[in-house]
């Protein structure tokens, strides 16, 4: 049977159990024994599995930090990276957040898009496949992860006790696919001040900030003598577009600047942030303005900012293209500081992805995206951001989220549209039937 007629007669199937999945509040909670990540996330996990086991796949768990459904067979694997963990639903919904609810032919929920719809769509893709009598020469794994949005320790658990796939995707991105990601390394800029010379600066703190992946609409900063803290407001923006925001701490670096600093550490400290990084995206100030012809240029993000009369430190978020490494990027930052008493401290780093275009696996997917919307031009992308494709040695981003879709992870009133829902469906079977065949 044609694997489109298959997932049609799957089509309800799908529909409730996503809905039955969304209205699962998968957030991230207080471990205890087999639930490495709180009972909502396990509960997500238990559902999933059993599910794969009722519709005919090999499943397994691995000890609660992520789970896995297969079925096929040969020496290779075909890898689908998927995640059933959600961030917390925040306020202002139109509809139950968790309620799974249709409306205007979407399924309204956290989690919706990002991103348990497309890691069912995929579940539901794979029974075609299976049904469908086509040749499977590969193993198809969908591994399903807990911990995608808060520090990736499920993936770190799962790969000491499982092996990697050959090759894979992860339906957490956009289409048509996504073949190289920057490296993403966030450092702390750390300064211990002379106490012999505090008194001599007429900053008393300066705090601004609260993801390092998030340009800053605020910072405040107090000043000796002053009654009342200064507010300066930005515009926020995600880290890896901090072009498109206005920094909030950075204008309040100038605003000091200009204001008139003393000559102790702290004034210091404060007036290197400001000549070194400031205003600045590209990292010239820092010597690590660079790009490629792959992924565009660097980007640098000053996320938070804590200063007070003992100490200063600035966090950074650095998006560097995939053909450099972080140990380039962290030794000319390091040439930069000499002289100033600035230490540096690496918090996370994510090495780059890229797939070459002429890759098996990226031209198998442009051609599958192709035939099944009807595209005539499809370039596989570049982005700046972070997908779970980094989780594999080679793997991709591929779908969810359609060309002009609005982007709604993370935000109120996450849906998924049913129709695109059911179109990533077959989308995926085709592309795993010519990946495995």
């Amino acid at each position: 049977m044609p694997l489109d007629k298959i997932v049609d007669f799957y089509r309800d199937k799908l529909i409730r159990s996503t809905q039955e999945l969304v209205s699962i509040p998968s957030v991230k909670g207080k471990p205890s024994k087999g639930k490495p990540f709180g009972e909502g996330i396990n509960k997500a996990l238990e559902y999933t599995l059993d599910l794969g086991e009722k519709l005919g796949f090999l499943v397994g768990n691995v000890d609660g930090y992520a789970g896995f459904i297969e079925f096929g067979q040969g020496s290779e694997t075909l890898g689908i990276l998927a995640h059933l963990d959600v961030v917390p639903e925040g306020e202002g919904w139109t509809y139950p957040p968790y309620g799974g609810e249709i409306h205007d032919n979407r399924i309204y929920g956290r989690g919706a898009i990002d991103n348990k719809g497309p890691a069912l769509a995929a579940l539901y893709a794979m029974k075609a496949v299976m049904e469908s009598g086509v040749p499977v020469n590969k193993k198809v794994r969908l591994i399903l992860g807990t911990d995608e949005e808060s520090g990736w320790a499920d993936m770190d658990y799962y790969f000491k006790k499982q092996p990697m796939p050959d090759f894979g995707l992860t339906p957490d991105g956009s289409y048509p696919v996504i073949h190289a990601e920057k490296g993403i390394v966030h450092i702390e800029l750390y300064k211990t001040f002379d106490e012999s010379d505090g008194d001599k600066s007429p900053v008393l703190s300066i705090k601004g900030g609260s993801r390092a992946n998030m340009v800053p609409d605020s910072c405040t900063y107090i000043l000796q003598g002053e009654a009342e803290p200064i507010q300066v407001r930005g515009i926020s923006a995600h880290g890896s577009t901090p072009d498109k925001g206005e920094n909030a701490i950075a204008k309040a670096l100038k605003e000091l600047k200009n204001r008139g600093l003393g000559n102790g550490s702290l004034d210091r400290f404060v007036a290197d942030l400001d000549r070194l990084i400031g205003q600045d995206t590209t990292g010239e100030g820092l010597g690590i303005k660079c790009s490629d012809d792959v992924s565009g240029h660097l980007t640098l993000n000053l996320g938070i900012i804590d200063v007070d009369t003992q100490a200063g430190k600035a966090v950074l978020d650095i998006r560097y293209p995939v053909k450099y490494t972080q140990g380039e990027i962290l030794l000319k930052i390091h040439e930069k500081l000499q002289g100033t008493g600035i230490d540096v401290k690496v918090l996370h780093g994510q090495k780059p992805l890229y797939v070459p275009k002429d890759h098996f696996l990226v031209k198998t997917l442009i051609s599958v995206y192709k035939d099944q919307t009807g595209a005539e031009f499809a370039e596989p992308l570049s982005i700046g951001g972070g997908t779970y494709a980094r989780a594999l040695d080679i793997g991709v981003a591929f779908g969810a989220i359609f060309p002009g879709s609005v982007e709604l992870a993370h935000q109120k009133d996450e849906y998924i549209e049913i129709e695109d829902l059911v179109l990533n469906a077959k989308i995926y079977a085709h592309a795993i039937a010519e990946l495995v065949n």
